[in-house]
Protein backbone atom coordinates (compact mmCIF):
# COMPACT_ATOMS: atom_id res chain seq x y z
CA UNK A 1 0.00 0.00 0.00
CA UNK A 2 0.92 3.44 -1.07
CA UNK A 3 1.35 6.14 1.81
CA UNK A 4 1.45 9.68 1.64
CA UNK A 5 3.31 11.48 4.39
CA UNK A 6 3.19 15.59 4.22
CA UNK A 7 4.67 18.18 6.39
CA UNK A 8 7.76 16.67 7.09
CA UNK A 9 10.56 18.94 8.60
CA UNK A 10 12.94 20.05 6.14
CA UNK A 11 15.95 17.85 7.64
CA UNK A 12 14.10 14.66 7.59
CA UNK A 13 15.63 11.50 5.25
CA UNK A 14 13.78 9.02 2.91
CA UNK A 15 16.27 6.92 4.95
CA UNK A 16 14.09 8.79 8.44
CA UNK A 17 10.90 7.67 6.58
CA UNK A 18 11.99 4.36 5.99
CA UNK A 19 13.42 3.72 9.61
CA UNK A 20 9.69 5.47 11.11
CA UNK A 21 7.38 3.18 8.93
CA UNK A 22 9.66 -0.15 9.63
CA UNK A 23 8.45 -0.06 13.04
CA UNK A 24 4.91 -1.30 11.50
CA UNK A 25 6.18 -3.43 9.25
CA UNK A 26 8.19 -4.18 6.09
CA UNK A 27 9.08 -1.40 4.24
CA UNK A 28 9.00 -1.77 0.29
CA UNK A 29 10.44 1.96 -0.65
CA UNK A 30 10.28 5.80 1.25
CA UNK A 31 11.46 8.64 -0.38
CA UNK A 32 11.12 12.47 -0.13
CA UNK A 33 10.45 14.55 -2.23
CA UNK A 34 13.22 17.12 -3.42
CA UNK A 35 13.27 20.49 -5.54
CA UNK A 36 14.53 19.20 -8.96
CA UNK A 37 16.85 22.45 -8.98
CA UNK A 38 18.18 23.08 -5.05
CA UNK A 39 18.11 19.49 -3.88
CA UNK A 40 16.14 21.08 -1.19
CA UNK A 41 12.80 18.96 0.78
CA UNK A 42 9.26 19.53 -0.36
CA UNK A 43 8.76 18.54 2.99
CA UNK A 44 6.76 15.85 1.25
CA UNK A 45 7.28 12.17 0.45
CA UNK A 46 5.48 8.84 -0.07
CA UNK A 47 6.15 5.31 1.63
CA UNK A 48 5.34 1.94 -0.32
CA UNK A 49 4.54 -1.14 2.79
CA UNK A 50 3.80 -4.93 1.60
CA UNK A 51 1.27 -5.82 4.15
CA UNK A 52 -2.08 -3.31 3.82
CA UNK A 53 -3.36 -3.77 7.46
CA UNK A 54 0.51 -2.89 8.38
CA UNK A 55 0.60 0.51 6.43
CA UNK A 56 -3.43 1.31 7.84
CA UNK A 57 -2.19 0.75 11.48
CA UNK A 58 0.73 2.96 11.09
CA UNK A 59 -1.46 5.56 8.86
CA UNK A 60 -3.78 5.56 11.93
CA UNK A 61 -0.84 5.53 14.92
CA UNK A 62 1.41 8.15 12.60
CA UNK A 63 -1.16 10.54 11.43
CA UNK A 64 -0.70 14.50 13.09
CA UNK A 65 2.14 12.77 15.41
CA UNK A 66 5.28 14.55 16.29
CA UNK A 67 8.38 13.36 14.16
CA UNK A 68 11.68 15.23 13.54
CA UNK A 69 10.76 18.59 15.37
CA UNK A 70 7.19 18.59 12.86
CA UNK A 71 2.98 17.73 13.53
CA UNK A 72 3.27 15.00 10.13
CA UNK A 73 0.25 13.94 8.53
CA UNK A 74 0.12 10.39 6.96
CA UNK A 75 -3.10 9.28 5.04
CA UNK A 76 -3.20 6.58 1.97
CA UNK A 77 -2.02 7.80 -1.40
CA UNK A 78 -4.02 8.89 -4.50
CA UNK A 79 -3.27 7.34 -7.43
CA UNK A 80 -1.89 9.46 -9.97
CA UNK A 81 -4.04 11.14 -12.35
CA UNK A 82 -3.54 11.15 -15.85
CA UNK A 83 -3.89 14.81 -16.28
CA UNK A 84 -3.18 16.73 -19.89
CA UNK A 85 0.27 18.41 -19.87
CA UNK A 86 0.32 21.95 -20.76
CA UNK A 87 1.75 23.58 -23.67
CA UNK A 88 3.65 26.12 -20.98
CA UNK A 89 4.42 26.95 -17.71
CA UNK A 90 1.03 29.67 -18.08
CA UNK A 91 -0.86 27.02 -19.59
CA UNK A 92 -1.11 28.52 -22.84
CA UNK A 93 -0.49 27.66 -26.57
CA UNK A 94 3.21 28.26 -27.79
CA UNK A 95 3.82 31.32 -29.96
CA UNK A 96 6.76 31.45 -32.27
Amino acid sequence: MNIFVAKLSSSTTSEDLQGLFEEYGEVISAKVITDKETGESKRFGFVEMKNADDALKAIEELDECQYDNSTIVVSKAKPKTDAPKRDNKFGGKKRY
